[in-house]
């Protein structure tokens, strides 16, 4: 995947050259946004269901996002896009960095960065057949501004 096929055929003075090439984040790739505008792959996120919420917390001195492990199974999921909501309930500043690094790597790997205040709320859509391609079948979640952070892991079962 994500490799370049090149078929040459030379007949008769003829060259004929094929290219194939497969390429992640095909069907419009990772989203991000408010309930009330923001949309992936022309559905509204306001359509869509919550697939997975993931909140900022403080727990005495120690600051992560929770859930530390999250589980989507796909076996008995419509295809519609995920859309996963996002909250800080700390009372900083928080980071969420969700990548499937982790596992693949290249131009095309499934990464995205939020940034959000106190008390604020995102969402991040992602067409199911990118979140596949790009993102085998563990995406690790965690604060990108604070590396101390605790973070967690998206697991997809397919």
């Amino acid at each position: 995947m994500g490799k370049t096929m090149l078929a040459v055929f030379v007949g008769l003075g003829m060259v004929l050259a094929v290219a194939s090439g497969s390429y992640a984040l095909q069907a419009g790739g990772v989203e991000s946004g408010d309930l009330e505008t923001g949309s992936v792959v022309g559905q509204p996120f306001k359509e869509l269901s919550v697939d997975a919420s993931f909140f900022a917390i403080e727990v005495g001195n120690m600051k992560t996002w929770y859930p530390p492990t999250t589980v989507i199974d796909f076996k008995s999921r419509p295809g519609a896009p995920v859309l996963l909501k996002v909250t800080n309930n700390a009372t900083a500043e928080h980071g969420f960095h969700l990548s499937a690094a982790v596992n693949q790597s290249g131009p095309f790997v499934l990464d995205t960065k939020l940034v959000l205040k106190p008390g604020e709320t995102r969402y991040i859509g992602v067409p199911t057949s990118d979140l596949f391609y790009a993102a085998g079948s563990v995406l690790e979640y965690r604060c990108h501004l604070h590396p101390a952070h605790v973070g967690g892991k998206l697991l997809m079962l397919k």
